[in-house]
């Protein structure tokens, strides 16, 4: 069984929301998809219909969609509305905006969506701002997952784009999130990437606050940050500290024709199989944890 708590949802929406920076005529979501080298998504039905089909392709049996851009939450609903046994909502949300508190309650109740993804390096959120806690505080009262990516961030099309990306990479400190994580203990916190670079800072978190889940995904080039870090050096490490019940594989899958990445999974898979690990911890990081924690 495999679930995949780490993919984007590249919508019309999306596209049109980067376009404001991005300029050009026509269609954002033909013109910005051609400069990107993307198909066009279409609708959010179709664009769910090509998730759903894609999973069905590589065995996958659910995944979790982040909306990324702030938003944009509408179109994630509409395709877990279509597939609600396939897909799982989230959606990036800037915590700086002024209708806090109503946009997360329509998120979270009237939308049913899972996950808000908070990215304090792009959105200039100190974590330890009382605008963040009162995300962890919405995120408590309705039993939702709070996903904070900390670390290196990049984002692919803005790059392509030629758009500049001014984040602040201290906001993003995963020790800041296990304090948050420690006030919060029922809230599921998902520090992705392994802390993208801060990966000591993330085990030391996950250390103090059993309640965050480390996710697996993308190439994890953060390593390189990193002398002598392999993969295999950051599995074992990271099972040593927070086991295997609190690892969430990942691909950080994202746009069409390049669709899922199989050679993310194929590359875990073999590390956990070198290193031994028994079929039923396997059976947690690539699908049961995702199932027990969203």
């Amino acid at each position: 069984m495999i679930c995949d708590v780490h993919c984007h949802f590249f919508s019309s929406g999306f596209l049109r929301g980067i376009s404001r920076e991005a300029g050009g005529e026509g269609d954002p979501a033909e013109a910005l998809a051609a400069r990107l080298g993307w198909d066009a998504p279409g609708t959010d039905e179709a664009l769910a219909d090509r998730w759903v089909s894609e999973l069905d392709r590589h065995g996958v049996r659910r995944a979790m969609l982040i909306a990324s851009i702030p938003g944009d939450e509408a179109s994630i609903a509409a395709a877990v509305r279509r597939h609600p046994t396939r897909l799982v909502g989230a959606f990036m949300f800037n915590p700086a905006a002024p209708d806090l508190d109503a946009r997360l309650e329509r998120a979270f109740v009237e939308l049913e969506l899972r996950t808000v993804c908070l990215f304090p390096a792009m959105h200039h959120v100190r974590l330890d701002s009382e605008r963040v806690a009162r995300v962890f505080a919405l995120a408590e009262r309705y039993q939702r997952v709070v996903f904070v990516h900390c670390g290196v961030l990049t984002v692919g099309a803005r790059s392509k784009l030629g758009l500049p990306s001014r984040f602040d990479l201290r906001l993003g400190d995963p020790l800041a999130v296990g304090a948050l994580a420690v006030r919060h203990p029922s809230v599921s916190v998902i520090i992705p990437h392994f802390g993208a670079g801060f990966f000591r800072e993330a085990l030391i978190a996950a250390d103090q606050a059993p309640n965050i889940y480390l996710d697996t995904s993308s190439s994890n080039s953060w390593m390189r940050f990193h002398p002598g870090l392999n993969l295999a050096d950051v599995f074992a490490r990271a099972l040593d500290v927070v086991g295997p019940r609190r690892l969430l594989f990942g691909t950080d899958s994202s746009y069409f024709p390049r669709g899922w990445q199989r050679a993310v999974f194929d590359q875990q898979r073999e590390v956990l199989d070198r290193r031994g690990m028994s079929k039923e911890d396997r059976e947690l990081v690539f699908g049961g944890n995702f199932l027990a924690c969203l």
